[in-house]
């Protein structure tokens, strides 16, 4: 649909889950809502008390961020990454993700250039949605193909996702490291959405960072992050981004032309959640338990789960469209995301989030385990 400013965008899809939604709600124990990855545990005392503190905010906050948020932000790669950035000149904090992945190819100046964006076959769906406001292609490449020499002419931003959302697909550094080398061989800008990094299941270590694979050089390569996940810190709206020092430098400039701006408390906030690492350890802990339980259910039913070895989703199949498994689903008062909206590669699949209480997570297993019987 085109709206007012000529732009054609779709509806949004999650609109499309009502029919579901309201058949769910019948259940006579309630709805078990599985569908959105929206963070349901508190936010960390040590961030809320820092918010707090940093009430008094008269003056304007800085685009580029606070010496000591660009410094945090370091610290935090240095520490879960083993990676060095120097805080002055490749780091920005952002207004939550999905504002960046949104007008990251507007701010790249794609269509001047008659470029296209390119993201994995099932992805996100802001990837292409950013490819839309800034009226260019999207390509569906994963990254198995660009190893495999899949050609990225014609591209001007390639967006990975690892851990991916929605299949929890971890890539390896040595695939990546590909990735990035033949990128950059055709000029191509690499940016990674890393914002379930800190939740790898198979590992005590975070998933790889895009940074800690390219090199002595991040020339051409960004790595993309959000708090929401590991903090809980959704409505914070806390991320950022780092790499390229040019690269860097030109969204400053753009976005303080723009007004975007994190603003100075959730900047002291974010200070506070990134030096606190025992509330990550710990809520990656109450997720661990939340999806084996859910796991278990999934696989008495019937679901077979793919991928899913990091991140807040089991990534689910009963090998029929994803719209029958959601009727099938909300015949037990569950909810969840189908997998049609990441991609026709999806439509298979359905996306079970972990984000709910331990009360709806256990009801939903145990419905899931009495159907099965």
């Amino acid at each position: 649909m085109t709206n007012a400013f000529g732009l054609n965008l779709p509806d949004y899809p999650w609109d499309r889950l009502t029919e579901y939604r309201n058949r769910a709600a019948e259940h006579p124990d309630g709805v078990c809502d599985l569908s959105i990855g929206t963070p349901v545990d508190p936010t960390p005392e040590v961030i809320r008390r820092a918010l707090s503190d940093a009430g008094d905010a008269h003056g304007y906050p800085t685009t580029a961020g606070t010496a000591q948020l660009r410094e945090a932000i370091a610290w935090w790669y240095e520490n879960w990454h083993s990676v060095q950035l120097d805080p002055a000149t490749e780091i920005l904090p952002t207004v939550g993700s999905k504002e960046l992945v949104a007008w990251l190819p507007t701010l790249l100046g794609l269509r001047e250039r008659g470029l296209a964006v390119a993201c994995p076959s099932a992805a996100y769906p802001t990837y292409e949605m950013g490819a839309t406001i800034a009226g260019v292609e999207c390509r569906r490449l994963d990254a198995a193909q660009i190893v495999d020499g899949e050609s990225l002419d014609g591209v001007g931003l390639l967006w990975i996702n690892t851990p991916s959302n929605p299949t929890g697909e971890v890539l390896d550094v040595d695939t990546i490291a590909e990735v990035v080398r033949r990128a950059r061989a055709t000029g191509v800008v690499v940016a990674s959405d890393e914002c379930y990094g800190l939740l790898n299941w198979e590992s005590d270590e975070p998933a790889p960072s895009v940074l800690a694979a390219a090199g002595e050089s991040n020339a051409g390569v960004l790595s993309v992050y959000s708090m929401s996940k590991q903090s809980n810190l959704a409505g914070y709206r806390a991320a950022f981004v780092a790499g390229d020092a040019e690269l860097i430098s030109d969204l400053t400039r753009s976005r303080k032309h723009a007004g975007m701006i994190v603003p100075f408390p959730i900047q002291e906030a974010m200070v506070a959640g990134l030096r606190d690492t025992e509330h990550v350890l710990a809520q990656k802990e109450t997720y661990r338990s939340r999806r084996e339980q859910l796991r278990t259910g999934l696989e008495e039913y019937g679901f077979r789960i793919d991928h899913s070895t990091a991140g807040l989703y089991l990534w689910s199949t009963a090998d029929k469209n994803c719209w029958e498994s959601l009727a099938d689903l909300a015949e037990l008062g569950i909810v969840a995301g189908p997998g049609e909206f990441y991609g026709a590669a999806a439509a298979d699949h359905v996306r079970i989030a972990l984000t709910a209480t331990d009360e709806r997570i256990r009801d939903a297993a145990e419905r899931l385990r009495a159907a099965a019987r």
